[in-house]
């Protein structure tokens, strides 16, 4: 495997940079979207919800590569053409968002009914109470699954690989079959993921410690 790194490098570490820069904007936007979709289903008004659950429904139990080449190849026929890289973060973002919502309603029920009624007794709006009063105590709830979300998220950005998007699984893809190293190729890829995602899940276990 360390002939790997020494001949291919600069490939390697090129998808590398690829999958971090897909894997970082799907992050922030998924917990973004993901966030705004969960305080959709906890209002008040029956039309919003139901939005939100459709979205989430129809993100969540379609898979990833499916979205995916959805973004690469019907959207590029009728409305704009894309590169695999960004059909390929729109897909993972779309896909994790649904996930992240569902874990940030039930970090937002599990805090005590007692504060929103509160808060709105105080004369806060809906929004303004999810805001400075229940999203700050949902976070610390669901700091464990968004972690594990997070982690998802990075593994799940190897589907680039099938629509051209030059991360870390299709270089694997294009030194395994060069070289014929099969074996060496995906280990190398295998150590390179392991080293992205383990400092998050050691993070994550350090953090739901400090906010315990």
């Amino acid at each position: 495997m360390i002939h790997i790194f020494q001949a291919y490098g600069g490939t390697l570490l090129y998808g590398l940079g690829q999958t971090l820069l897909c894997s970082v904007i799907a992050l922030i936007f998924s917990l973004i979207i993901g966030t705004f979709f969960a305080l959709l289903e906890e209002s008040p008004n029956k039309f919003a919800r139901g939005v939100a659950r459709v979205y989430i429904e129809v993100f969540r139990n379609i898979p990833l590569l499916v979205i995916t080449m959805f973004f690469y190849v019907v959207i590029p026929l009728y409305v704009l053409k894309m590169n695999g890289f960004t059909a390929g973060t729109i897909g993972l973002t779309l896909y994790t968002s649904a996930f992240i919502a569902e874990t940030v309603r039930a970090g937002i029920q599990s805090v005590d009914p007692g504060q929103m009624e509160g808060a709105r007794s105080n004369g806060l709006t809906f929004w303004q109470s999810m805001r400075y009063i229940v999203l700050p105590q949902a976070f610390r709830y669901v700091i464990p699954p968004l972690g594990n979300q997070f982690v998802n998220l990075v593994k799940n950005s190897s589907t680039l690989a099938f629509v051209g998007g030059f991360d870390l699984m299709y270089q694997g893809n294009s030194i395994a079959s060069s070289s014929l190293e099969t074996m060496a190729a995906y280990s190398a890829v295998g150590v390179l993921y392991l080293i992205i995602t383990m400092p998050i899940s050691y993070y994550m276990r350090y953090l739901e410690k400090r906010l315990a």
